[in-house]
C-alpha cells in the first residue's frame, strides 16, 4: 500500500535544527507508550519518560509472524523524488510477499513524514528510508523516530538515506556514516566482498559479488563503530575523489539506541532492485530489522573488545614474568605456556669471543600464566646457544629456545615439546650447533619442567657462524602429527637482498650464504616444515603423504629426508593447523631487497600460505605467485646466469647433496613488499616478469610492508558449547589471522579464503584487526605470537622494543570479547519458525 505525501508543515530552519538536538519532548513521551516493551522487542520505555495514559497502547498483530509483520517504507525527500523509489517499493513489496509464510510481511509506503509524529508508528516492525535526501523531518517527527528506535524498533536505510537529516547527530549515528561531498558518480560495475558469511543479509550472497551501482565515498570511515557486512573493492572501479582505499564499507549494521539499524550504500539505480542478489540482500536486512531473524551486528565494533596486559615488567635482573618472547601454547584448562628464546635483558653482556666457553650462552625460559590466579610463574629453563653473541657480525644469533607445542594429551601426560639449540652441543671451532626437538614432562604436582625427562625426537646440524633464520614454530594436527618449522639457516648478506643463492662465502667447509644447500635441498632439514608422528616411547614415525619417503634417488646420487612435508621456505617463525580441517597455515620472512630488480628478480616478499598438501614453496628459486630469481654460480657469483624455471626446478648448487631435479614451486596465497601487497608484473614469452616497478600491479591492496616480518596466526573456530562469555563471536569462524611483527602499515588482518584447495588462491576478503588488537607504543607493537585459547579468547605475545633482549614492554596480552549475544533476544523474534 502506498500513501500519497501530505504537504510538509512549514518550520523555520532555526527552530528545526535547535529542536532536533533534543532527545525527548512531548512526542517522545507519547510514543514511549505507543511503542513500549510489549510492542517492539521487549525494550523498556524511555527512562524518565512516563507514557501518556490517554494514548492507546497498540499491540503487535496476533498471531505473530506472516503478513501481520508490517514495514513502513518512507520515501520523502527535500527535493525531487529519485527514480529508484518506485523500483524500490515494488521490490520490497515482492520481498514481503515471497518466501515462507512465517517470514512474510506487508508494507505501507509513504512520502508523508507526519507518520513519525503519531502513535501509528508503533504498528510497524521496521522503518525503511528508501530515499529521504535532505532535511525531511521536523523536530516532532524526528523525536518520534528516536523514540521508536529507543523502544526497540528496526531501521533500514538505503543509498541516499545517508543524506537525510544532515543536521542531526542522532540520525548520523543511525545510518552510521555520511557521504563525502559531491553526488554519486556514474554507474560502475564493481566487486563487493561479503565478509560476514553469517548475517542474513549476506550469507546467501557470493563472497565476491560483481554488480553495477553508484558507489558512495564516506566523509569518515565507519569501520570499528559499525559492524560491516560488505565492502566494495576499489581496485575494481574508479572511486574518484574521496576514495576510501582497501577498507571501503558499503553495507553495515549495529544495535543502536535500543533498536536495530541496517544501512546499505547500494541501491543507487532503479535496476538494482531487479537483481535477485540485491533483493536477497534487502530481504536479509529486513529479516533482522523486523525481528524475523537474529544477527550479530556487534562482532567488529572496536569497543566490544578488551585488550589487557597480563604480565608485569620483570624484576631487575630477573625473568620472573617473561623471557625474550618467542612463542606460546594454550592448554585445555586455560593455562598459557610461553617461551623466551634466550636473550637476557638489556644489561646482559654480549659475548663475542669464540674462544670463550660462554659464547652465546643463554637461558631459554618457559613460563605459564594461569587464568585461575591471574599470575605468571616460571616453569623451567634450558641452557641454550642463543643469547646475543655469535654470527658473522659477532653481535647476534637467532638460535635458542625457538618453539613450543603441548601434546594433545598434555592434561594427562604433561608432555611438552620444545624446539631448541642446546649450548652443550656447540662446536666453537667450526661454528656449528645441533638443533633438536625434545619432549619434556611438566610435573603435575609441582608444575615444573623436569629436565631429566628429556626425550630427543629429532636432531640436525645448523651453522651458527652467520646469523640467521631459525624458524621455530610447531603445531599438532588431529592425527597427532607434529609440524616443525625450520629456517633456512642462511646469511641475509652476500646477495644484495635477493635470492639467497650465493655459493661463494664459506667457513670451514660450510657455505653459509647458499640456501640451495638448505631450503632447496631435499636432503637437509633446514628451510622446511617437517611432519612427524611422535610415539609414546620418545621416538617418531613418518606419516603418509610427506613430500618424500626418504628413499628417493636419482642419477646424480641425491637423497631425501622423509620428515619433509614442505620445502622451500626461508624463515617460518609461526605456523598453525586449522583445528576443523587439519590444513596447515604458515608464514615466512623474505629477503631484504627494498625494490624489484630487472637483473635479479622480485623485492623482498614476506609470505603466507594455506598448505593443503606436501610441496615446494619455492625459496630460494621463486617467490610469490611463482616469480623467479636469477641464478648465480662460481667462479663469479656477481654475474647473473639464467632465470629459474619455477615449474621445472633443478638444484645445481655445488653445495647440494640432495636431488638435482626437485619438485616444482607452488604458488603462495599472500605476499607483500615495501611497494604493497601481491605485487605482480607482465611476463614475457618465457613467463619471466618484467620486474619494472612502474608496470607493477598490486593484487592485494590491503597489504603493505617496509620493515616486515610475518607472524602467521590461527584460523579461528567458534565453539558454541564453550560457556565463556569472553570468546570471540561466530562471525570470525573460519577466518585466518595473518600479522606482522611490526605495527605500522604491515598486516594485522583476518582473511577469508575461497573454498577449495586451489594452490595460490588469493584471499577473497580481508579486514583489519588493528583497532581490536591495539598497536602503538603502549599496545601490542611487536607481535611475536598469537593463539586462541579453548575459551575463545585470544592470547598475544608482544616481543618488546629491543632486539635479542627482553624489556619492560615484553608482555603476554589477552584480547577478549565483551559485546554480548546476537539480537534480538530469542524471545523477541517474531514468529515461532524464526525463533527456532
Amino acid at each position: 500500500m502506498r500513501l500519497e505525501p501530505h504537504q510538509m508543515p512549514s518550520d523555520p530552519r532555526g527552530l528545526r535544527t535547535s529542536r532536533r538536538r533534543s532527545r525527548r519532548g512531548w512526542l517522545a513521551a507519547l510514543l514511549a507508550g505507543a511503542v513500549s516493551a510489549s510492542l517492539l522487542g521487549g525494550s523498556p520505555a524511555l527512562a524518565g519518560t512516563a507514557p501518556d495514559p490517554s494514548v492507546p497502547k497498540l499491540q503487535l498483530p496476533s498471531p505473530p509472524g506472516g503478513e501481520n509483520v508490517r514495514v513502513l517504507v518512507f520515501h520523502g525527500s527535500a527535493g525531487e523524488e529519485p527514480p529508484t523509489v518506485d523500483a524500490g517499493i515494488e521490490a520490497i513489496e515482492e520481498i514481503g510477499r515471497s518466501g515462507p509464510a512465517a517470514k512474510r510481511f506487508t508494507i505501507t509506503a509513504t512520502g508523508d513524514p507526519a507518520v513519525f509524529a503519531t502513535e501509528k508508528l508503533g504498528r510497524f516492525n521496521a522503518v525503511v528510508f528508501l530515499s529521504g535526501g535532505g532535511d525531511v523531518l521536523d523536530p516532532a517527527q524526528e523525536a518520534g523516530l528516536e523514540s521508536y528506535m529507543e523502544a526497540g524498533g528496526g531501521f533500514l536505510g538505503v543509498h541516499d538515506a545517508a543524506r537525510a537529516e544532515p543536521y542531526s547527530e542522532w540520525f548520523s549515528g543511525l545510518v552510521g556514516a555520511r557521504p563525502a561531498d559531491g553526488a554519486p558518480g556514474k554507474v560502475q560495475r564493481a566487486t563487493v566482498e561479503t565478509g560476514d558469511r553469517r548475517n542474513p543479509a549476506t550469507k546467501d550472497l557470493p563472497v565476491e559479488w560483481k554488480r553495477p551501482d553508484r558507489w558512495l565515498n564516506w566523509a569518515e570511515n565507519p569501520s570499528g563503530s559499525v559492524h560491516t557486512v560488505a565492502r566494495v573493492r576499489e581496485s575494481t572501479y574508479s572511486p574518484g575523489e574521496g576514495a576510501m582505499g582497501w577498507d571501503h564499507p558499503v553495507s553495515w549494521c549495529r544495535d543502536y539506541d535500543g533498536g536495530r539499524s541496517f544501512y546499505t550504500g547500494m541501491g543507487g539505480t532503479a535496476d538494482s532492485y531487479q537483481e535477485a542478489d540485491f533483493r536477497t540482500h534487502l530481504r536479509g536486512a529486513l529479516m533482522w530489522t523486523t525481528r524475523l531473524a537474529r544477527a550479530d551486528c556487534q562482532a567488529t565494533i572496536t569497543s566490544n573488545y578488551k585488550a589487557e596486559r597480563l604480565t608485569s615488567p620483570n624484576k631487575p635482573g630477573e625473568s620472573d614474568q617473561i623471557g625474550e618472547p618467542h612463542g606460546l601454547a594454550t592448554a585445555e584448562d586455560g593455562r598459557v605456556y610461553y617461551i623466551g628464546r634466550g636473550g637476557g635483558d638489556a644489561e646482559a653482556p654480549v659475548v663475542t669471543d669464540w674462544e670463550n666457553p660462554e659464547i652465546g650462552k643463554g637461558e631459554g625460559t618457559v613460563h605459564v600464566w594461569d587464568p585461575a590466579t591471574g599470575k605468571a610463574a616460571e616453569v623451567g629453563s634450558l641452557t641454550v646457544f642463543g643469547n646475543k653473541g655469535g654470527g658473522d657480525e659477532l653481535v647476534k644469533v637467532e638460535e635458542g629456545l625457538l618453539g613450543i607445542a603441548l601434546d594433545p594429551g598434555f592434561a594427562s601426560n604433561g608432555w611438552m615439546y620444545l624446539h631448541w639449540t642446546p649450548h652443550s652441543e656447540l662446536d666453537r671451532d667450526k661454528h656449528m650447533a645441533q638443533r633438536r626437538v625434545s619432549r619434556f614432562t611438566v610435573d603435575a604436582r609441582t608444575g615444573k619442567l623436569d629436565e631429566s625427562s628429556e626425550k630427543v625426537l629429532l636432531e640436525w646440524p645448523v651453522q651458527v657462524h652467520s646469523c640467521c633464520h631459525a624458524g621455530g614454530g610447531m603445531a599438532f594436527d588431529s592425527k597427532r602429527n607434529l609440524y616443525i618449522a625450520t629456517g633456512d639457516n642462511n646469511s641475509s648478506r652476500f646477495s644484495e637482498g635477493y635470492s639467497g643463492n650465493n655459493p661463494e662465502p664459506d667457513f670451514k667447509g660450510v657455505s653459509f650464504a647458499d640456501a640451495r644447500r638448505t631450503a632447496g635441498n631435499t636432503n637437509n632439514l633446514n628451510g622446511k616444515i617437517l611432519r612427524i608422528h611422535p610415539e609414546d616411547d620418545g621416538t617418531y614415525t613418518l606419516p603418509e603423504g610427506n613430500l618424500f619417503t626418504g628413499e628417493e634417488d636419482d642419477e646424480g646420487g641425491g637423497k631425501t629426508r622423509g620428515e619433509i612435508y614442505v620445502m622451500g621456505v626461508r624463515n617460518p617463525a609461526r605456523i598453525s593447523v586449522d583445528t576443523r580441517t587439519d590444513v596447515l597455515h604458515a608464514g615466512w620472512v623474505g629477503p631484504d631487497a627494498g625494490a624489484p630488480s630487472t637483473t635479479w628478480g622480485p623485492a623482498k616478499y614476506d609470505t603466507f600460505a594455506r598448505i593443503t598438501k606436501a610441496g615446494n614453496h619455492g625459496w630460494p628459486y621463486c617467490m610469490g605467485n611463482k616469480q623467479p630469481y636469477r641464478d648465480r654460480g662460481l667462479p663469479d657469483p656477481e654475474k647473473p646466469l639464467g632465470w629459474y624455471d619455477c615449474d621445472h626446478l633443478k638444484n645445481e648448487s655445488p653445495n647440494n647433496d640432495g636431488l638435482v631435479n626437485i619438485p616444482p614451486a607452488e604458488a603462495n596465497n599472500i605476499w607483500y613488499s615495501p611497494q604493497g601487497g601481491g605485487p605482480d608484473y607482465p611476463r614475457d614469452e618465457n613467463g619471466v616478469p618484467s620486474y619494472e616497478e612502474d608496470e607493477q600491479k598490486l593484487l592485494l591492496p590491503w597489504l603493505k610492508g617496509g620493515g616486515q616480518a610475518t607472524m602467521n596466526g590461527p584460523v579461528y573456530r567458534f565453539d558454541a558449547s564453550t560457556a565463556s562469555k569472553e570468546k570471540w563471536p561466530a562471525y570470525w569462524d573460519g577466518k585466518w589471522f595473518v600479522g606482522d611483527f611490526y605495527d605500522q602499515e604491515q598486516p594485522r588482518h583476518a582473511v577469508v579464503m575461497p573454498d577449495g584447495d586451489e594452490p595460490g588462491a588469493l584471499p577473497v576478503h580481508a579486514e583489519s584487526l588493528r583497532r581490536i588488537i591495539p598497536i602503538g607504543e603502549d599496545g601490542i607493537r611487536n607481535l611475536m605470537d598469537w593463539k586462541f585459547a579453548p575459551d575463545g579468547s585470544l592470547y598475544v605475545l608482544d616481543y618488546g622494543r629491543g632486539f635479542f633482549t627482553s624489556d619492560d614492554k615484553s608482555a603476554l596480552w589477552r584480547v577478549s570479547y565483551k559485546g554480548g549475544k546476537a539480537t534480538p533476544r530469542p524471545g523477541d523474534v517474531v514468529g515461532k519458525a524464526a525463533a527456532r
